[in-house]
């Protein structure tokens, strides 16, 4: 029902505003969305952010587009790819997007969710635990 900002408070107008959204910016990024203009949208609607990064692969997603039917597994060939935090988005991406959620009134934690099959668990986390703590206001 919810995949988009405009969805979300399309579903609390009709509902209720104590509905709010886990804003993971890595969904938002393969849609092709700006989560950092989402965010913008979104104000008093952030219950909960995800730190998780993705990324379109260059020359694949040019000639295929975003829509990705393959399993995660098969992440050669993939348009887009989850990875670790940094590796898709840049940090000063990230500083933007931490701050811009913290001024529409998220001052919650912020879930790590790796899904980065580019490389080991231990070193997708590390990479993810080191670009957060760069990029998270404290």
């Amino acid at each position: 029902m919810v995949w988009s900002a405009s969805t979300l408070l399309k579903l609390r107008e009709a509902t209720d505003p104590m509905l709010g959204i886990n804003l993971d910016p890595s969904h938002m990024m393969v849609l092709g969305a700006d989560p950092i203009a989402a965010a913008r949208a979104l104000k008093g609607c952030i219950f909960h952010v995800h730190g998780k990064d993705a990324r379109i692969e260059r020359g694949l997603a040019d000639r295929d587009g975003l829509l990705e039917p393959r399993p995660v597994t098969e992440s050669a060939d993939r348009v887009w790819n989850y990875v670790a935090v940094g590796c898709g988005k840049d940090l000063q991406w990230w500083k933007e997007f931490f701050s811009v959620v913290h001024m529409m009134g998220y001052d919650g934690d912020v879930s790590l969710e790796m899904e980065d099959l580019t490389m080991s668990v231990d070193a997708g986390v590390h990479t993810s635990i080191d670009a957060l703590r760069q990029t998270i206001s404290q």
